[in-house]
């Protein structure tokens, strides 16, 4: 789930009442105001609730968002201690002590690590996931709902022709009106739709209950919307662990990984089931002493995998905290993408490097003039919004590195930021 795992313990986030989805939400327009496979990182059983906030604390969905205020700073950091938040729109329960706390900041911009980006919306979302349909829109989605460690009760999508103006078309899967075995567990984690094989597929993984692990969503319809039902043959989940995604080659196999991305499985032909037994990643030694090194001991990847593929080469990678982990301040390092490169889609993968910082959990996707995005959603101190769609454009380096490109669309932008962002930023009177 590219989420701050230092706030879970074994703990339940299950709600002791279940929320009922809310009605069929109007379409926003922001241009207007059991396991195939061995389990993995096993979820344990939550029965036992830290939380039971009535609704107006702690709603299950996130709703269609609105356009952005200014320069979208502040957020909400979430986690099983509740919501910090700063914004327009706060509820009962939540703490204001956003400033007070630090909770955000200027840093990975005066480092020059990232231009001064601003969010694509004023909404509440963590691991933004972007990719193209069939249909010519881009479509989004991630984890929803104020606070994905109390509840969470399904999965919302939005669409776009242009990366920019964003249409809600709300939700497309809901665990208790749709959900089998999905009802044990209380949340879902990191959905990712794929436009795949002239259909559309949804990654994700619920937790929160007994048997919570990675499975795979089909639609029925041949729509974005759905609906949607288990893609697998096997009731139950695919995998033990989280952040389950696919990858679809261009000879038109396609592959799953998920948590770390330390394993690789071809998929069947109709995306049913496994057509083999997985097969271990290989990393050069080097890369993961790197890895190792910055992270304080994390491998190549915490969790979030991601794959992609440009040019012949193959790019697995993850969410990791550069800086390590500090699980007795909370405070931990820049929760970034890192990458690896391939000639091969099992490996050997080299040349790790820290490739969008701050970015957390998502994916990288290419747009029809031919750019390169990587989706961010702020996740840790040093940027100045958190839990927020937000997208940042990349370059590659001659020796097929990711940079972040020099040159970014306006409407990414905080106002004042030139296109050619590392030019200096005009002063706002």
């Amino acid at each position: 789930m590219r989420h701050l795992l230092f706030f879970l313990g074994t703990a339940a986030l299950t709600l002791a009442a279940e929320t009922p989805a809310p009605p069929a939400a109007e379409h926003f327009n922001s241009n207007q105001t059991a396991a195939t496979a061995p389990a993995a990182r096993a979820q344990p059983d939550r029965s036992a609730p830290p939380f039971t906030n009535a609704e107006k604390d702690y709603s299950g969905w996130s709703g269609a968002g609105e356009p952005v205020q200014g320069d979208g700073l502040g957020g909400w950091r979430s986690g099983r201690e509740g919501i910090r938040y700063k914004g327009p729109h706060p509820k009962p329960g939540w703490h204001l002590d956003w400033d007070e706390k630090k909770s955000s900041s200027d840093l990975v911009s005066d480092l020059g690590l990232l231009p001064p980006l601003k969010p694509l919306l004023e909404l509440h979302l963590r691991d933004t996931i972007i990719r193209k349909g069939g249909d010519g829109y881009y479509y989004l989605t991630g984890s929803t709902g104020d606070n994905i460690w109390d509840k969470n009760n399904g999965i919302e999508l939005w669409r776009a022709k242009d990366l920019q103006h964003w249409e809600y078309r709300g939700i497309v899967w809901n665990i208790d009106q749709e959900g089998t075995w999905q009802k044990q567990c209380r949340y879902i984690w990191a959905p990712e739709i794929h436009y795949i094989k002239g259909n559309y597929f949804m990654t994700y993984c619920m937790a929160g209950g007994p048997n919570g692990g990675t499975a795979i969503l089909r639609s029925t319809s041949g729509k974005p919307e759905g609906p949607y039902v288990n893609a697998t043959t096997t009731e139950g989940r695919l995998t033990g662990g989280i952040d389950a995604t696919l990858f679809e080659d261009t000879d038109g196999a396609v592959y799953f990984t998920w948590g770390r991305g330390t394993t690789i499985y071809r998929m069947k032909d109709d995306l049913s089931g496994f057509a083999d037994a997985g097969r271990a990643v290989e990393i050069d030694p080097a890369s993961l002493a790197k890895a190792k090194e910055q992270g304080k001991g994390q491998s190549a990847a915490f969790e979030g995998a991601s794959l992609f593929k440009r040019n012949g080469k193959y790019y697995l990678g993850g969410a990791i905290f550069i800086g390590g982990i500090d699980r007795g301040t909370g405070r931990n390092g820049r929760y970034s993408s890192a990458i690896m490169v391939a000639d091969s889609i099992y490996g050997p993968y080299r040349q790790w490097h820290e490739a969008v910082a701050c970015r957390g959990g998502g994916n990288y996707f290419q747009d029809d003039a031919g750019h390169w995005y990587c989706t961010v959603f702020g996740n840790d101190e040093a940027i100045p919004f958190r839990e927020k769609p937000a997208l940042v454009r990349i370059d590659f380096a001659a020796d097929n590195t990711i940079v972040i490109a020099d040159e970014q669309p306006a409407f990414l932008l905080r106002d004042g930021t030139p296109t050619h962002w590392r030019q200096p930023a005009t002063k706002k009177q």
